[in-house]
């Protein structure tokens, strides 16, 4: 067998290790960098570069906030974040 061809490619290599140390964001963390990009003060793309993500992946971020936020005033709450939120809206409704 060429041993060309049983080892991966030193590029197949970093990508590999590039994938599994991506950096994972919370759902908190999104909403914070969401938030900061709604604010206005930096452009997107500085918000992007200083937090090391994609233009696109803000601008899904936002897209599901906003929807989630949607979904939330129109009253869904299927996804409530626990039961004391729902306990307190059952007990005020209209909040």
């Amino acid at each position: 067998m060429n041993a060309k061809h049983s080892r991966p490619s030193a590029q197949a290599v970093v990508k590999d290790i590039r994938r599994a140390t991506r950096k994972q964001y919370g759902a908190e963390e999104k909403i914070r960098i969401v938030l900061e990009g709604l604010r206005g003060e930096d452009s997107i793309a500085e918000l992007c570069r200083r937090e090391g993500i994609a233009q696109g992946v803000y601008y899904k971020w936002s897209k599901d906030f906003m929807e989630a936020g949607k979904r939330r005033l129109a009253g869904d709450t299927s996804r409530a974040a626990n039961t004391d939120e729902c306990a307190i809206c059952a007990a005020r409704p209209g909040i």
